[in-house]
């Protein structure tokens, strides 16, 4: 410990610095350590940090209660003064890794599925606005004369089928 500042050494050289920092007057005295904030920092960016009071802050709504060890002891309940408590640190640390991880893959399934439902979306809009588009441009005048004409020309259809269907019932009662 140097200057309120930890190291913990590791062999392969992932070596972990730890600052440890009181933010304000805490207004009273105690006979026990008491630590106002710690931050926790790593190479790739990996940093839990809270401080007391109306001062919180932090990127995780649950600091603190990140990670637990093999002994089940949460990374702010760990005490680094002694190489159980740095191991059981830096196994807190990478449990608290591993859930951050694990929601940023629940974050990013979300985010697939948004943007799938985006995409459908946007399809189904454009597909309602080239319909509208037909209907609008359509000529009323021309589809209504072609309606009338194809209903008149049926009309004449069946009129002329129902009469050379009562021709040969003619031809039977004259024989008769």
């Amino acid at each position: 410990m140097d200057n309120n500042q930890y190291t913990l050494v590791a062999e392969d050289g992932r070596n972990i610095e730890l600052t440890v920092a009181t933010a304000g007057d805490s207004g009273f005295t105690t006979d026990e350590n008491y630590v106002a904030g710690v931050t926790l920092e790593a190479a790739g960016e990996f940093s839990v940090g809270t401080l007391t009071g109306n001062n919180e802050r932090a990127g995780f709504n649950a600091v603190g209660s990140f990670g637990g060890s093999e002994s089940g002891t949460l990374l702010k309940d760990v005490d680094i003064s002694t190489l159980e408590g740095a191991e059981e640190a830096i196994t807190a640390i990478d449990n608290a890794i591993n859930q951050v991880a694990s929601e940023q893959a629940k974050l990013g399934a979300i985010q697939n599925r948004f943007e799938s439902t985006i995409s459908n979306n946007s399809v189904s809009s454009e597909n309602l606005s080239a319909a509208n588009s037909r209907i609008r441009d359509a000529d009323f005048a021309a589809e209504t004369a072609a309606l009338s004409k194809s209903q008149v020309l049926q009309q004449a259809g069946i009129s002329v089928l129902s009469q050379a269907n009562a021709r040969p019932q003619q031809v039977l009662s004259l024989l008769q």
